[in-house]
């Protein structure tokens, strides 16, 4: 009899916003690693699922995105555990977990892909310029914001007011935009909506009236001290 891991294992879950629904699929092709039995017994198929539907609609809500209209048409979302280096990685409303950070991983893996997890769905669900040059370190930013609003950001993660510029990238971004959006509650939803159709610096100004550099000034010496 073949293990459920093995399977591809699909369900429909409602989410919230006019009746829409996404599947959600999750694929172990490491279970015969140390990684992929890790998964397994320590994170799971039904977690995994679980955890992709509740950062979905935790990222609407975010991002402000009540109305289907909003998002990006996305009716699945697929995530395989893969034995590959690195963390993980989204790409074509896939995402994809490395079994080996899975195995190597020595605090709480279930938290910690969990985490991941919320992080790499912001990519599924994000607008990103539509074409247009859009900085890499905002994009990933982005998705940290959303991890760290969700209480999953990791504990080696820099504090507020780290980092040596704005689009720097992950961890030094989402505080950055942490902070703007503490100037004006719901800053990186207003400018996830602006994303959708292009990307100009410009954005920083007309959401908070400065420019984003000295918007980073004004938050590098809001914590020098």
């Amino acid at each position: 009899m073949c293990s459920l891991s093995l399977i591809t294992m699909l369900v429909v879950l409602s989410a919230i916003g006019g009746g829409s629904a996404v599947e959600y699929s999750v694929t172990n092709n490491a279970e015969n690693t140390p990684g992929g039995a890790k998964f397994n017994t320590d994170i799971g198929a039904d977690y995994s699922r679980q955890t992709l539907d509740a950062a979905t609609n935790f990222i609407w809500d975010l991002f402000q995105q009540t109305n289907p209209a909003d998002r990006k048409s996305v009716d699945g979302v697929s995530m395989f555990v893969d034995d590959m280096d690195g963390v993980a990685y989204a790409s074509n409303n896939e995402i994809h977990v490395s079994a080996r950070y899975i195995n190597d991983f020595s605090g709480d893996v279930k938290r910690e892909i969990t985490g991941v997890l919320y992080h790499e769905t912001t990519h599924v669900w994000q607008w990103n310029g539509n074409g247009q040059s859009v900085p890499g370190g905002l994009i990933e930013g982005i998705a940290d914001f959303v991890r760290l609003k969700a209480n999953y950001a990791p504990a080696h993660w820099v504090g507020p007011g780290g980092g040596d510029r704005w689009d720097q990238g992950y961890d030094v971004t989402a505080r950055f935009l942490e902070y703007c959006d503490g100037l004006q509650s719901g800053f990186v939803a207003e400018l996830n909506k602006k994303m959708r159709d292009g990307y100009s610096p410009s954005f920083f100004q007309e959401l908070l009236g400065k420019s984003v550099d000295t918007l980073w000034a004004d938050y590098k010496a809001a914590y020098a001290n």
